[in-house]
């Protein structure tokens, strides 16, 4: 027991070394373990930092996420650029049919589009001439047509054609008082002409009381019929032709009851695979090659995304031991724009774009097997991908100074700008919502909200704009007044005033990321912690060097493995 006035000297016995260690030298130990703890994050957090060529000299780390992101580069263009060429060749083939179609089943037809409908007619004579002359034209379509058309069947498993009719239930002409008795509730009736009826006496069929139209009380009048067709100029690039269902609706819309029928045309084609097809030949019928490429291309960019995701991890691993440390030794929480410095744009950007590649080769694949036509999904993956793929190039460019003021500055202005655009937008709607509501019934392009708002986008980067002053019908000069007074105020504010604001909060931003370029960047608590050593000469004399090495040591025997991120 000690006696009064004594201090309790405890030793602890060290099994090891056979010593006896008292407190000072476990706080001692304590301290020097907290050392190297700090050394050993402040070089995993300075190698996190280092660009890829940085990496290599400081541990001779191949880098192999940039040689695969090169080859990811090359192997998603050329995917693209042959899918590209593809599809055009299924966009042209379908255009082409769909003009001929309108050339041969309407009538009077001139080849350019009346406004959003493909033609129209004025009388009851044309009214009829007009129907009659669809169905005449498919009867004698194999004798008339150009192309390598045949007749499918439609969604009764019918060969032929399918006629409806929509009429309001019941009604009867305006008398002479001037009264008109109408019943809103909508009837449809419909009939099928068969080839078998078709190549009866035309009277048969024409003087059947279904075509016998009530015009004051007729909705519309729609004809529908399946075609098939079969592309062959696939066939030069030495693969297989695409056949092609042709699926037309001709609608007469009388629901204005404006005295004009507007006819439209609306073509939809699915692709199939073609059966019982003989072609002798060069052609190579089994395109296995395609799907070898494309295969390679999905196990790319698997790869890719396995690396880039575990850099994520490991990254939000590395973000979570700094704030831990940093709360435990300076008992604050580590600022919002460090914390984000951990997670990388870059590799979310690529683990999109690998995600949509792998969907869209997957597509592809199926839409070359022709078990899928759905030629627009896949383009926009593939589109979307090639698109970030390439954007990502900015991110290697960025580690040269004179590339980097680009990124610099467009993630110091984007918070500004997204504001300043949020405000500049409800005037924006603003205006969408006058000019449509005021000049819409005597302007052309601001008939709708999607057209007003085309519209003032193309005045505000001066586009077309003595054709849109001009073009205001003066019917009312109430009217014409208010659009001169909205079309000068808006030009006014949104390009000498909004446009020029939002052209200087970039430049504002440029001029600072320069000036920091020049001086220095200021310091965050994270770059503060990665110089807190480099700037002591006698830390790195004396303990640099020897922490380094217990930090190898203690890194070897653990499973940290955050020295692989790349």
């Amino acid at each position: 027991m000690p006696r009064g006035g004594e201090s309790l000297d405890l030793t602890v016995w060290d099994r090891a070394s056979g010593l006896s260690r008292g407190p000072r030298h476990r706080n001692a130990m304590a301290h020097l373990d907290s050392e190297v703890k700090e050394e050993c994050l402040r070089e995993d957090l300075r190698f996190y930092f280092m660009n890829p060529c940085e990496k290599y000299r400081a541990r001779h780390q191949i880098p192999w996420k940039l040689g695969l992101q090169i080859l990811k580069i090359v192997m998603v263009t050329a995917q693209l650029v042959r899918f590209g060429l593809g599809n055009q060749l299924v966009v042209a083939f379908k255009e082409d049919n769909t003009v001929a179609f309108k050339h041969l089943f309407l009538k009077g037809y001139s080849g350019i589009d009346e406004d959003d409908y493909s033609c129209s007619v004025y009388t009851q004579k044309d009214a009829y001439e007009s129907i009659f002359f669809v169905i005449h034209q498919y009867h004698r379509l194999k004798n008339i047509s150009l192309a390598t058309l045949d007749y499918g069947e439609n969604e009764d498993n019918i060969i032929g054609l399918k006629i409806c009719k929509q009429h309001y239930k019941k009604g009867t002409m305006p008398s002479s008082n001037e009264t008109l008795n109408i019943d809103s509730d909508i009837e449809t009736d419909c009939t099928n002409l068969d080839l078998q009826t078709l190549d009866k006496d035309p009277q048969d069929w024409m003087q059947s009381p279904f075509f016998s139209l009530e015009f004051y009380r007729l909705l519309q009048v729609e004809i529908s019929f399946h075609l098939k067709g079969i592309d062959l100029q696939t066939i030069h690039s030495r693969e297989l032709p695409d056949c092609y269902i042709f699926r037309n609706t001709i609608t007469f819309n009388n629901k204005a009851h404006s005295g004009k029928i507007k006819i439209y045309f609306d073509s939809d084609a699915d692709i199939e695979e073609c059966k019982d097809l003989n072609i002798s030949g060069s052609i190579q019928k089994n395109p296995q090659y395609v799907l070898v490429f494309d295969a390679f291309v999905i196990v790319i960019c698997l790869a890719s995304l396995i690396l880039c995701t575990r850099s994520v991890v490991l990254a939000l691993r590395l973000r979570k031991r700094f704030l831990n440390f940093f709360l435990e030794k300076h008992k604050r929480r580590v600022c919002e724009a460090d914390q984000w410095e951990f997670i990388s744009g870059w590799y979310v950007l690529v683990i999109i774009s690998d995600l949509m590649t792998i969907i869209g080769s997957i597509l592809k694949m199926e839409i070359k097997a022709k078990n899928l036509t759905n030629y627009d999904l896949c383009s926009i993956l593939l589109g979307t991908s090639t698109l970030f793929v390439w954007v990502g190039v900015i991110r290697y460019l960025g580690y040269f100074q004179a590339y980097n003021v680009l990124i610099l500055t467009m993630q110091a202005s984007l918070p500004k700008v997204l504001r300043f655009c949020a405000c500049a937008g409800m005037i924006y709607l603003g205006y969408t919502f006058c000019g449509w509501i005021v000049l819409g019934p005597y302007h052309e392009k601001f008939e709708n909200l999607n057209i007003v708002a085309e519209c003032l986008f193309s005045l505000v980067n001066g586009d077309d704009m003595f054709a849109t002053f001009a073009q205001i019908q003066q019917k009312s000069i109430l009217v014409w007044l208010f659009s001169r007074l909205y079309l000068y105020s808006f030009i006014s504010l949104f390009i000498y005033m909004i446009l020029s604001l939002f052209i200087a909060l970039i430049t504002d931003s440029y001029d600072t990321i320069k000036k920091y370029q020049q001086n220095g960047f200021p310091e965050t608590d994270l770059q503060e912690f990665l110089k807190e050593c480099s700037s002591k000469e006698e830390c790195q004399k004396e303990s640099s060097a020897f922490l380094s090495s217990v930090c190898c040591l203690r890194r070897k025997g653990s499973d940290d493995p955050l020295i692989l991120i790349n």
